[in-house]
């Protein structure tokens, strides 16, 4: 009956530990109350029939009130005395046995897993001392927090110059956003179709009606056949008012695109240091708002400069419409004398036009009217180009004085404290995020220094064990 109870025991306690211990390689089993049922203990343990990988090891438990000195002395009586327990070999009984097992089981088990455990500190010391190498410098002084500003600032420009000046997008392959020349071209591309596609642009729109209209309102007492000035001045005042709006809109869209690149480039550049970040994005939108408020003043400025009067060196001007004006008799002659009364006609130039509603105009009216309407289409030409060739070299100079002029004085008088009292003394306050970031780095970079310090002086001392245990073995063999 013992035996068998032995025999259940141990197959359970196999069972249980087969849940973590799958191959039983780690397992060692360890026998307990052997006084208690002796009978069949030697061929069980002897036979492993179980397959434990680290063997056994049999013990009488401690009883009552003996003291360790005391289990241990009847210990070692019982198995040496016991008429079936002192069969079984002295290697696998006691407690004395079972304590040289485990401190062995450990020690190769440390021995083994070390150099895994080593790796796995240095990796990740590496890990946490390049992650606070990354972070920025913490600022002791105003000397570093003023040489910490001038360098960001300088990073920042460089950048900027590289995507708005220089067209490199090479640290932004992926953002086409970014990709700021590009990008720019783009805009002012549409500008110039949008100026084109405008009705004040169509030569077709409204064919001689509103010069006629005009002319006929600024007869004078003068001669016959002479074009007054501010006839001309009049409707290209209409024109350039009918478009005005269209230069206005593309500031504002230009502007609020190199703001988005602006403030991007410069969040990224100072994002380790709080209050320099928080007064760089302050900084940044005054700038862009101060920019984009020059620009529109300055396009402005162009815009009432066409409407105030009519000019260009242009040698264009006046060979264009001399060409023109070659056509002026056949159209008057297609309005007014031919027989089959064309509904249309195509005029070199404009396009073609509706002629039924001109037929109730005089010769001259229809002389100076087309005379009127060719001046004005060559030189709207001029105008328009005037108003995308400037515009284009505009926004060349200001961005080029954004980048190295204007951004650094502005974020300068937002540190130094011009409207907000940031002095630069604030940039040695870390942001509580990147302080407490900080922080635990250390404190990680601590722990793992003294956790390398400790397993490496567990490897030395199981190298002199180790050694020590050679040398003994080399003794026995010797002796």
């Amino acid at each position: 009956m013992c035996c068998l109870r032995l025999w259940i025991l141990l197959l359970v306690n196999r069972l249980e530990c087969h849940r973590v211990d799958k191959t039983s390689e780690r397992t060692l089993a360890v026998v307990t109350m052997v006084d208690k049922a002796p009978e069949g203990l030697l061929e069980k343990v002897t036979a492993d029939e179980v397959n434990i990988g680290l063997g056994y090891v049999c013990v009488r438990n401690r009883i009552g009130g003996e003291t360790y000195e005391e289990a241990l002395a009847i210990s070692d009586q019982l198995f040496q005395t016991h008429p079936l327990l002192s069969r079984i070999d002295e290697s696998i009984v006691g407690i004395h046995v079972l304590a040289q097992k485990l401190v062995q089981i450990q020690a190769t088990s440390i021995a083994r897993n070390l150099p895994d455990i080593v790796k796995k500190i240095n990796d990740k010391l590496s890990s946490c001392l390049s992650e606070l190498d990354k972070m920025p410098k913490k600022l002791s002084s105003v000397a570093d927090a003023m040489t910490a500003f001038i360098n960001l600032i300088g990073v920042s420009k460089e950048s900027l110059r590289k995507i708005l000046i220089r067209g490199e997008f090479d640290d932004y392959q992926n953002e086409k956003h970014m990709h700021c020349t590009a990008r720019l071209v783009e805009m002012l591309n549409q500008y110039a179709d949008e100026l084109h596609k405008a009705n004040e642009s169509d030569p077709k729109s409204n064919f001689l009606t509103e010069e006629i209209k005009v002319l006929e309102e600024a007869k004078g007492i003068s001669l016959p056949d002479f074009l007054p000035h501010n006839v001309f001045l009049s409707i290209l005042q209409g024109r350039v008012r009918g478009i005005s709006s269209i230069p206005i809109r593309f500031v504002e869209q230009v502007w609020s695109y190199i703001g988005d690149v602006v403030i991007s480039v410069l969040m990224h550049d100072t994002q380790g240091y709080y209050h320099l970040h928080m007064a760089t994005r302050r900084a940044g939108r005054n700038l862009i708002s101060k920019m984009k408020e020059r620009s529109i003043n300055w396009i402005l400025e162009i815009v009432e400069m066409e409407k105030h009067t009519d000019y260009t060196c242009n040698p264009e001007y006046v060979s264009e419409w001399n060409r023109l004006m070659t056509k002026q008799n056949a159209f008057i002659d297609g309005v007014l004398k031919d027989e089959q009364r064309p509904s249309k006609m195509d005029i070199e130039g404009i396009g073609e036009i509706e002629l039924e509603g001109l037929r109730k105009y005089t010769h001259v009216d229809l002389s100076q009217a087309f005379d009127m309407k060719m001046r004005m289409t060559v030189y709207w030409k001029v105008v328009l180009r005037r108003l995308v060739d400037c515009m284009a070299l505009h926004l060349q100079l200001t961005v080029a004085n954004l980048v190295n002029k204007e951004m650094e004085m502005e974020i300068g008088c937002e540190l130094m404290g011009a409207n907000h009292g940031v002095g630069i003394e604030r940039m040695l306050e870390e942001a509580p995020s990147v302080a407490v970031k900080r922080e635990k780095l250390n404190k990680s970079i601590k722990k793992l220094k003294d956790s390398k310090e400790v397993v490496g002086k567990i490897m030395d001392i199981l190298m002199l064990v180790s050694l020590w245990d050679s040398y003994n073995d080399q003794c026995s063999v010797n002796f």
